[in-house]
């Protein structure tokens, strides 16, 4: 690592974890909603906001301490960041590399915001399934009643 790389390490190392690097400025407040990272019972969490990125212009990064995520949780991290990249550490060094992969379709990672929408309905067993419209800027749609979905509504109505 470079002598620039090192001063602008804004955060320590974790030993075992998830990073979460790329994710839009601004953002990982919402990431961490997502992924149900709040309060006092969360594992440590490492966040930087607005930092430089030659890539994005500005990014966040979140470490995850002592927690690896799951493909339904990159599902729902699609939904935020679909360009961040997730790190899987073990023992201070990458283990893995995750991909986040927005599909066409959504299915199941979290229910439509209309209230008349038909999968409100209990009794009728639908899977939640939001179609990807538009990919910059993200824009969903309902499967089913076709209603725009806006995602800080979706954040709320996680499955």
């Amino acid at each position: 690592m470079s002598v620039k790389e090192q001063s602008m390490r804004r955060v320590t190392a974790i030993r075992n974890g998830t990073v979460i690097d790329h994710v839009p400025a601004g953002k990982s407040l919402s990431v961490l909603k997502m992924l149900g990272i709040e309060g006092e019972n969360s594992n440590p969490v490492s966040l930087v906001m607005n930092v430089p990125s030659k890539k994005m212009g500005g990014k966040d990064i979140i470490k995850v301490e002592d927690r690896e995520l799951t493909q339904n949780e990159l599902d729902r991290l699609a939904l935020v960041a679909p360009d961040a990249s997730v790190a899987i550490i073990r023992a201070y060094s990458v283990a893995e590399k995750l991909e986040i992969n927005l599909t066409d379709e959504v299915v199941d990672v979290a229910r439509c915001t209309f209230s008349n929408c038909i999968t409100t309905n209990h009794r009728e067993p639908l899977p939640h399934r939001l179609v990807v419209t538009n990919r910059a800027p993200l824009e969903l749609r309902c499967r089913y009643c076709g209603k725009t979905q806006e995602v800080d509504g979706l954040i709320n109505n996680l499955l």
